[in-house]
């Protein structure tokens, strides 16, 4: 039986949805938050259906784990499909499925890309003279409108896709949105590095061979760099630590 659910509900989900790892746990994970966040469309699909709130709430209580921003896509269709009327066992299996998917999905496009990216940018910034206050502004300003975008498009697919929300997923390409991104943040780590390179007390100012060595090596890591992507990590690592501690070589 389909049941309707206002926008008074949709909107409560979508916020204490924030909060979904609030209470993490190594039992159930986002699971308490999972259902927190559904209390009250739950409330509002069962009426005066104590019995039947009671058996909704206590089974969104199981172990969920997902990617927090995109915890929010699963919270829509789970919507869905509780309004549309499915049994328990049906949603059961479809969490289940969808959880994996949305972890390494979100793992992939925030942590690995959109987080290194703005954090890269920020400290280049930093590194050339910028306010430390409005670098931290507008830090908090770009990374907080590309979550929250996330967020709100997640939420909203949710809740449009339900059990369908897989085609959504693939015709959105969050894989190349992910690709673009990491793009971006190697582009920013070049910067940060080359920021340091020719700042003061950068490898510059060692002499004329530290400046050939450090051209050579971006022409080679511009060149080679992506198939061999471990080499040239170890040596941006290396290289930012001897310019942290070249005061104490030299």
């Amino acid at each position: 039986m389909s049941r309707t659910l206002g926008w008074r509900a949709l909107v409560a989900v979508f916020l204490r949805a924030f909060l979904i790892q609030g209470s993490w746990n190594y039992r159930t994970m986002q699971g308490s938050g999972f259902a927190f966040s559904l209390v009250p469309a739950l409330r509002e699909l069962h009426g005066d259906d104590v019995k039947g709130y009671e058996e909704a709430l206590r089974r969104h209580l199981e172990h969920f784990n997902a990617h927090p921003y995109l915890a929010h896509l699963a919270l829509g269709a789970v919507l869905r499909l509780e309004a549309e009327g499915e049994g328990a066992e049906g949603i059961r299996r479809f969490k289940g499925a969808i959880r994996g998917p949305l972890g390494g999905i979100g793992d992939a496009l925030v942590w690995a890309s959109w987080l290194p990216a703005v954090s890269l940018t920020a400290l280049s910034l930093i590194w050339l003279g910028f306010s430390g206050w409005w670098v931290i502004l507008g830090f908090l300003a770009l990374y907080n409108s590309g979550h929250l975008s996330l967020r709100l498009w997640s939420f909203r697919a949710g809740w449009a896709g339900g059990r369908a929300v897989g085609r959504l997923l693939g015709a959105a390409a969050l894989g190349g949105w992910t690709e673009r991104v990491r793009s971006v943040a190697g582009l920013a780590l070049g910067l940060f590095i080359g920021v340091i390179l020719a700042g003061e007390g950068g490898l510059g100012s060692a002499g004329a061979s530290w400046t050939a060595l450090a051209a050579a090596a971006f022409v080679v890591g511009a060149v080679v760099g992506q198939r061999l992507w471990r080499p040239a990590t170890a040596a941006v690592v290396a290289a930012v630590a001897l310019l942290a501690t070249w005061g104490w070589i030299a």
